[in-house]
Parts: structure tokens; C-alpha cells; sequence
């Protein structure tokens, strides 16, 4: 049977291989010789979980679906019906094509048109290339369309923490501020993060519950912010560049299965915060033809 998620697209370099999906050019799997650095979702199923989804034009919650640019409306299905949200654009469920493929590199891309989500046209490239430090996400946005398109990109990963959970495992990703956010996750003001409840700058993730959208990234000389996950004999670690100034740290206590919840952390790069389409805080604007690019990655030790 042809799997649901579409052709698989295996990449494979030294102890590292992966698998990457045509729909939603989804991060299904990403292993460092049998040892699972994500946590993956089998072949024969689509991603639940939002597991290694590519979230765009949009990423995290949208008020009420609803946003105005300039003379434009926009108007999303609500998919977080309890909280009367748009959550994480729609590409991820959209069938991507393959431009590049070889052992250890596919090139994906996805054209999305104008429609009443998104009345603007633009088109996602992003390269995933494996090396000896682990996953590289090379990312491109390129208005194709006529005027200003506004857009937001972010991504869902889940650093997997079995067999003990993440309540085992210690957290380090340095940031000064936490956005404050109401019953429906959208923001509403911010405070600063060292010294606090929520200073996850080297710290156990025993009891503590993660829902949180953190900001002010300490970027490194690599031009890079670094979130890592510390646990018994090795550690993982999801990287991106300062493009990527939100990350949104999710510790799964509110999943479905009660099986699923606390087994991973959601380390999620964001161009930009929750609901940013319709307050354009951190919105990317592309004139027509002009290109955007970013990257960020997952390394394991």
C-alpha cells in the first residue's frame, strides 16, 4: 500500500539517515545508527502530533483565522476548533515536489497560490542535507506572486527522550523573554525569563509543563541559537539562526494518548510569534520576486 504521507525519501551519511515525506516535506524520521534522535511516526500512518511538520505560511495559532494586510483579507478554516484557532498554516498537508535528490540531500518545494487562506502566491524551497553533525534545513521563500506577501515559517520537532521521558532529561536554551499567553495561546505581553520559574538555561524538566513561546535567543559566534537536550549518556540538540527568533517549547502534557505525553520535547524554530498575521509583530514582508533564506538543524552527541 502506498504510504499515506506520500513517496519516502530516504537520506543516508555515515550512522546518520533519515526520512523525509512528500506530503508536507515532513520530517518523519531521523536516527544516528538505530538510536531515534526525533520522535518519529511509522510509514503507514500521517503525522499526529504535528510531529516534524513544516509550518507555513504561518506558524503556531491564528485568531480566530482571521487577518488583514493592507486592503487584503485572509480567511483560514479554524483547526484548533476548542480555542477558535487557525493552527500552523497548511502546507504541511500539501503534496511537495522533489527538485534535488541524492544519497544524502533532497531538495523539496511547494508552490502555494492564492486562495482565501492565503490570498498571495509564493513558493517554499527547503533543503535537507545530512552531514557528520547531523541535519542541516536549508530554507528559501520566494513571492512569486504581485505585491507584498507576508508570511511566517516555522517548524516541529519533537527531541525524543525515551525510554525515561523528558522527566530524566535536562534542557539549556538561553533567552531573555517569555511571551505571556491567554487560555487561547495567543500572546498578550511578555516577561523576562533569567532568574525565573521558566529560566530554562541548564535546569531538569521534572515537573515542569512547557506550553511557552521563548524570545531574545542568545545567538552564538556561529551566528546561531542552540536548544539542548541533556539525558543520561548522550544529548540532542535542534539549532537555528537568528532568522529564527522565536522558539516555542512544547513538553506534550496535553497530547491525546496518555502513552505520547512527556515522551519528547517540541523544540520549534519560528520566524515569528503566535498570531503575527494578524499583529504583524516579527511578519516577514517579501516584495514582488524578492527571496528570503534561513536555516536551522538538529545535531546529536
Amino acid at each position: 500500500m502506498f504510504p499515506p504521507s506520500g513517496e519516502q525519501i530516504v537520506l543516508v551519511h555515515g550512522n546518520f539517515d533519515a526520512v523525509v515525506t512528500e506530503v508536507g516535506a515532513t520530517l518523519r524520521s531521523l536516527r544516528v545508527g538505530s538510536l531515534p534522535i526525533i520522535w518519529e511516526f511509522p510509514e503507514g500512518e500521517i503525522s499526529s502530533s504535528d510531529r516534524g511538520q513544516v509550518l507555513a505560511p504561518w506558524p503556531n495559532r491564528l485568531e480566530d483565522g482571521s487577518y488583514r494586510v493592507g486592503d487584503i483579507v485572509g480567511h483560514a478554516a479554524l483547526n484548533e476548533l476548542e480555542r477558535s484557532n487557525a493552527i500552523h498554516g497548511f502546507v504541511r498537508w500539501l503534496p511537495w515536489s522533489i527538485e534535488e535528490r541524492s544519497a544524502d540531500r533532497a531538495v523539496l518545494s511547494c508552490v502555494v497560490h492564492p486562495q482565501p487562506a492565503y490570498p498571495f502566491r509564493i513558493r517554499l524551497d527547503l533543503g535537507y542535507t545530512l552531514g557528520d553533525g547531523g541535519l542541516e534545513v536549508a530554507c528559501g521563500v520566494t513571492n512569486t506572486g504581485g505585491g507584498i506577501a507576508p508570511f511566517g515559517l516555522g517548524f516541529h520537532p519533537y527531541l525524543l527522550a525515551d525510554p525515561g521521558g523528558i522527566d530524566e532529561a535536562g534542557i539549556r536554551l538561553s533567552a531573555q523573554t517569555r511571551l505571556l499567553l491567554d487560555k487561547r495561546g495567543l500572546p498578550t505581553g511578555e516577561e523576562p525569563v533569567p532568574g525565573s520559574a521558566f529560566d530554562l538555561d541548564g535546569r531538569s524538566l521534572r515537573g515542569l509543563e512547557l506550553d511557552d513561546c521563548y524570545t531574545g535567543l542568545a545567538v552564538g559566534t556561529d551566528g546561531r541559537w542552540h536548544a539542548r537536550l541533556d539525558l543520561p549518556g548522550r544529548r540532542s540538540e535542534i539549532w537555528a539562526d537568528s532568522a529564527f527568533a522565536y522558539a516555542m517549547c512544547y513538553t506534550g502534557d496535553t497530547l491525546g494518548e496518555p502513552a505520547d505525553r512527556r515522551r519528547a520535547i517540541a523544540i520549534e524554530p519560528m520566524t515569528c510569534p503566535p498570531n503575527a498575521l494578524r499583529t504583524a509583530t516579527s511578519l516577514i514582508e517579501l516584495q514582488e520576486g524578492e527571496r528570503w533564506h534561513a536555516s536551522w538543524g538538529i545535531a546529536t552527541a
